[in-house]
C-alpha cells in the first residue's frame, strides 16, 4: 500500500488536523491525545494500533485499513467506515463516541463496542455476529437486515430492533431494555 513503514513508534499529543499524518503503514503504534479531526487518512494502513483520548471525527477514511485496532475514550463522529479497506478490517472501541457513523454492509464479527455512544449509527446489512455492544447507547441506530446472531446487547440503551427484519438468533439482551424488540407493535410494557 505505502512505501513508508512505522513500527512501534509513539505518537502523543499531535495535531494532525494541522500537519497531516504521513501516508504510510503504521504497525503497533500508539496514538494518545492526538487530533485527527477532519483529516485525510485515506489509504493509510493501521495494524494493531491503539488510539487513546484521540479525536478522529469527520476524517476521510476511504481505503484506510484498520486491522486489529483498538480505540479507548476516543471521539469518532461522522465516520464512513464502509469506505475503509475491507481486507482484515477489525476494530474495537471502549468508552468512545461513534455517533452518526456508517457501517453499511461492514463485517464486524466479534468486534467489541463496550460502553460506547452509538447514536444515529447505520448498521444496515452489517454483520455483527458475536459482537459485543455491552452497555452502549444505541439511540436512533438503524438495524435493517443486520446480522445480530450471538451478539451481546446486554445493558444497551435506547435500541429499536425489528426481529422480523434482522437476524437475532442467540443474541443476548437485558430484560430492562427488551421493549426495543417490540417497539413496532406499539404495545405498553409495565415494568412494575
Amino acid at each position: 500500500m505505502n512505501s513508508d513503514f512505522y513500527l512501534d513508534q509513539v505518537f502523543e499529543s499531535k495535531d494532525f488536523s494541522k500537519t497531516p499524518l504521513e501516508k504510510a503503514d503504521y504497525e503497533n503504534c500508539p496514538f494518545t491525545n492526538c487530533n485527527f479531526s477532519e483529516s485525510n487518512l485515506a489509504e493509510i494502513r493501521f495494524t494493531e494500533c491503539e488510539f487513546r483520548n484521540t479525536d478522529l471525527s469527520n476524517s476521510k477514511i476511504s481505503g484506510t485499513a484498520f486491522q486489529d485496532c483498538q480505540f479507548f475514550n476516543c471521539k469518532m463522529i461522522g465516520l464512513h467506515w464502509e469506505t475503509c479497506e475491507s481486507f482484515g478490517f477489525h476494530i474495537s472501541a471502549e468508552n468512545s463516541i461513534l455517533d452518526h457513523g456508517v457501517f453499511y454492509k461492514v463485517r464486524l464479527q466479534k468486534s467489541v463496542f463496550k460502553n460506547c455512544q452509538l447514536k444515529n449509527i447505520d448498521f444496515t446489512e452489517c454483520d455483527l455476529s458475536e459482537a459485543v455492544l455491552f452497555g452502549s447507547n444505541l439511540t436512533d441506530a438503524q438495524f435493517d437486515r443486520t446480522k445480530l446472531e450471538k451478539t451481546d446487547l446486554r445493558n444497551c440503551e435506547n435500541y429499536i430492533i425489528d426481529p422480523e427484519r434482522n437476524s437475532i438468533k442467540g443474541a443476548k439482551f437485558s430484560l430492562d431494555e427488551i421493549s426495543g424488540l417490540l417497539h413496532k407493535y406499539k404495545i405498553q410494557i409495565d415494568r412494575s
